[in-house]
C-alpha cells in the first residue's frame, strides 16, 4: 500500500512529523515537496529552508520511504508516476484546478482520499512569526553602550 502526500515541510515540526507518522500507519510513504518556485505561485514568500535541505530531512525520517520534489503546481504526474493507493490532503487543501484534476484523476482510478486535520498548535508560520516577534523584542531591549577612554 502505498500513501502519498505533498507539501512545503519549511522548518520540519511535529505537525509535519505527526503528519507522515500517521501516513506511515496506513502504508509505506511517498513524499512531494514543492520547489521555492512552486510555494511562490501560492505564497507571499519561498520558504525559509532550500528544498535540497528538505528533501535530505524528510528522507531521514524512518516513516518516509519515497521522497520526490515537484516544480510544477500539480499532482497528477506525480500519481501517474507512484501510482498512490491513498492520496494524503490537508485541511486547506483547496478547489483550484490542480486540486480538482488530481482527485478527478484519483478517483478514475478507484483511489482512496483521505483528508486530515492540522496540528493547531505547530505550523510553519506560527514558528515564522515566534523568531520575528522575538527578534523584534530583543531589538527593543537591546541598549548598545559607549565606551569612553
Amino acid at each position: 500500500m502505498l500513501v502519498y502526500t505533498v507539501g512545503t515541510f519549511d522548518l520540519l515540526h511535529v505537525g509535519h512529523l505527526a503528519l507522515l507518522e500517521y501516513c506511515n500507519t496506513l502504508g509505506d510513504v511517498a513524499v512531494g515537496v514543492a520547489s521555492d518556485d512552486v510555494v511562490n505561485s501560492y505564497k507571499p514568500n519561498i520558504p525559509i529552508i532550500a528544498l535540497t535541505q528538505r528533501v535530505k530531512m524528510l528522507k531521514a525520517l524512518r516513516c518516509v520511504s519515497v521522497v520526490r520534489p515537484y516544480y510544477k503546481l500539480e499532482y497528477v504526474s506525480a500519481c501517474k508516476a507512484l501510482n498512490p493507493d491513498i492520496f494524503i490532503i490537508g485541511e486547506d487543501w483547496g478547489r483550484n484546478k490542480h486540486n480538482i484534476d488530481v482527485e478527478t484523476y484519483l478517483k478514475s482510478k478507484g483511489k482512496k482520499i483521505i483528508k486530515v486535520k492540522y496540528n493547531a498548535q505547530t505550523s510553519s508560520t506560527k514558528i515564522k512569526q515566534t523568531v520575528i516577534g522575538q527578534l523584534r523584542d530583543s531589538e527593543e531591549d537591546y541598549q548598545p553602550t559607549t565606551e569612553t577612554a
